[in-house]
């Protein structure tokens, strides 16, 4: 047997004996609500201007179209949104909203950015804590196409302790649902189709200034399972066990740090994930969560919407555990007649619901066709 296929049987057997766990769904008693046929969530940006009536209003509003979840923003990298003993905080957001949200009759599952941080103090203080791309830039001084890309190294200690202790600090808020997990994973080596111009690039291949992680722990830990440095791999873009490490490094994250304290919490945890899972490292089909919301954005694909369906589909089949599915939508790129069909397509090819990103790009006729295609549900 060739080295590297060696190598291959072994990572991919490793991943088999993790992911052999019992089903999720047996761990706890969910909330009612997760076996209603039909479930819709919506993402919610921080908006801090608003008063409690106003939450209020549209709370209601939102329950009355449809929504049976939101998913405030409580982490954006960078600050906290919640009464944080650990991340500097911008807001107590989460505090403010929960109590009238719960009162709506709406779930609440804080939804946090997991490997981008963009703590000052951090990248000053932990520098090793980043991921490296090929060219031997960390994420830190020299982030791909946005500033707020600073990721973390999935494989160091104190990046694994820090994304545990802010998980760790919402398990512990009573009246949370959930833990939302994004951006979980590697920055994209390569991005959806009808992204690249807007960055004025061209995606042809995985160019080293867009592939991560080439850190000395990583590069360590790989030599020492395969007997290569993946720096002298002449394309690491082909080698398989080096693509199988880096999904590994996430899948682990997931499975054997995160979910185990949501879950001795009572907590569900999910995340938002792409249907392009390899391109950001991401094989969440392996992953031992509550649910997963693909990201569907169909036109950043120059897709219709009926790729929608099929994609959920693809999702739902591929799926080692009994997570359920959302499609993950975006707004902006739907007309309102689209939002009932969506959240048809998606019920007919196996999707629990849709989740809508975001809520305040959804306009009144967004709202009320949403509420016409919950109808009968």
């Amino acid at each position: 047997m060739r080295r590297r296929d060696f190598v291959s049987l072994f990572l991919s057997s490793a991943v088999g004996a993790v992911c052999a766990n019992l089903s999720i769904k047996g761990l706890f008693a969910m909330d009612k609500e997760i076996e209603d046929k039909v479930k819709n969530w919506v993402w919610l940006p921080a908006k801090l201007g608003k008063s409690e009536k106003e939450w209020e209003e549209l709370f209601e509003e939102w329950r009355d179209a449809g929504i049976k979840a939101i998913l405030p923003n409580t982490f954006n990298g960078g600050s906290a949104n919640y009464a944080s003993k650990y991340l500097p905080i911008r807001s107590h957001f989460l505090e403010k909203i929960l109590p009238i949200a719960k009162n709506a009759g709406l779930e609440v599952h804080a939804w946090i950015f997991s490997m981008p941080c963009n703590i000052k103090e951090i990248y000053q203080n932990h520098p090793e804590w980043y991921a490296v791309n090929r060219n031997g830039e960390p994420s830190f001084d020299k982030p791909a196409y946005v500033n707020y890309y600073r990721f973390l190294c999935p494989n160091r200690d104190g990046a694994k302790k820090h994304l545990q202790t802010i998980v760790s600090e919402l398990a512990e808020i009573p009246d949370l649902n959930g833990i939302h997990l994004d951006y979980i994973r590697y920055p994209d080596v390569i991005l959806p189709v009808n992204l690249q111009p807007k960055y004025k690039i061209v995606q042809d291949r995985e160019y080293p200034e867009y592939d991560y992680c080439y850190c000395e722990e990583c590069r360590a830990q790989y030599k020492k399972i395969s007997g290569i440095d993946p720096l002298d791999l002449d394309e690491p873009d082909k080698e398989k066990s080096w693509l199988q490490f880096r999904y590994d490094s996430i899948t682990s994250v997931v499975n054997d740090l995160l979910i185990p304290i949501a879950h001795k919490k009572k907590k569900i945890i999910t995340a938002a994930v792409f249907p392009n899972w390899k391109q950001v490292r991401q094989e969440w089909r392996k992953w031992n969560l509550d649910a997963v919301f693909p990201m569907l954005y169909h036109r950043f694909y120059d897709e219709d919407i009926q790729w929608i369906g099929q994609q959920a589909k693809k999702g739902i089949n591929s799926l080692f555990s009994e997570a359920s599915l959302y499609s993950g939508v975006y707004v902006s790129s739907l007309t309102p007649d689209q939002m009932s069909q969506i959240l048809q397509i998606s019920l007919n090819n196996g999707a629990k619901g849709i989740a809508l990103f975001n809520a305040f790009n959804m306009k009144d006729a967004h709202w009320e066709a949403l509420k016409k295609g919950c109808q009968g549900f």
